[in-house]
């Protein structure tokens, strides 16, 4: 019997590195499907997630409402920030309201990290850049702060940035405890329900596959480490690979059913989907 293709898209980074070890390694199975790995940066997951390309993709949670007619939210698989998230930095200010009538670099229309700063801040000009020069561009001067994700969240003081403001611990304050959702796993509706669950519970395995034998993949999520060391790289990946990873559950669910109206009330997301786990 011929195995069914299936293609899995995700960031070349770390976390989701670690996440996708067990399928990727072959560790972990799934009868009658061979997995497909396709590695891009968020951004351009994004879009082809608009246009339903790939069977299953990681997602910034801000594309969700655009792409909720294609997929669903796999259960599993979520990046969520508990108590940290991401931060926007500074050489020269301190405080938001210095920030404003500035520029911010920011990491990409679609990215969860954006969509916070356009709900949570007032009278800053922001301009997408990729993620990775936003260090290099403040500091160079040509703007006055940066809005960081990925490892950047981990490196900045040692680089001299000052931190104006962490995201999820803004979040987490506002909530009374509900994890900051930044991204999302989800499965194109038209494999239909049986193959939908069945490839979910995969990448649950993958991940617990994963943290069971973190002497294998842990150097494997390092080979996309962008240059930090492996103790920085195992704590950003334990940061962003939880129990809420494996789980989001009932907290995981609100949060993002948050995350969508606060857009929404806003006016910087079309409609609040319904969230379904899969």
């Amino acid at each position: 019997m011929s195995e069914r293709v299936i293609k899995v898209g995700h960031s070349p980074d770390p976390d989701d590195a670690f996440m996708f070890y067990g399928l990727a390694s072959e560790k972990v199975k799934l009868e009658g499907i061979k997995i497909e790995h396709m590695l891009e940066d968020i951004q351009s997951l994004n879009m082809r997630a608009m246009n339903g390309e790939l069977e299953v993709t990681a997602i910034s949670a801000h594309a969700f409402p655009y792409v909720a007619d294609k997929y669903w939210i796999m259960v599993t698989g979520a990046s969520m920030g508990e108590g940290y998230g991401p931060v926007i930095v500074s050489k020269k200010y301190k405080t938001l309201e210095e920030l404003k009538g500035k520029r911010v670099a920011t990491p990409g229309k679609m990215t969860t990290a954006t969509l916070l700063f356009k709900i949570f801040t007032e009278g800053i000009e922001n301009v997408d850049i990729p993620f990775d020069q936003i260090m290099d561009r403040v500091n160079s001067g040509e703007f006055d702060a940066g809005l960081l994700i990925h490892e950047g969240q981990l490196t900045y003081q040692a680089e001299g940035f000052t931190k104006i403001l962490d995201f999820g611990e803004f979040w987490e304050e506002r909530t009374k405890g509900l994890p900051l959702p930044l991204g999302l796993d989800v499965v194109r509706k038209d494999l239909g329900e049986p193959l939908a669950r069945k490839l979910s519970k995969g990448l649950k395995e993958s991940i617990h596959y994963g943290y069971t034998h973190q002497s294998e993949s842990v150097p494997y999520a390092m080979k996309w480490g962008r240059g930090i060391d492996y103790a920085l790289g195992e704590k950003f990946v334990k940061m962003y690979v939880s129990e809420l990873t494996i789980d989001m559950g009932e907290k995981g669910k609100q949060a993002l059913e948050l995350l969508f109206k606060l857009g929404n009330e806003k006016g910087l997301i079309p409609n609040v989907p319904t969230v379904e786990l899969f």
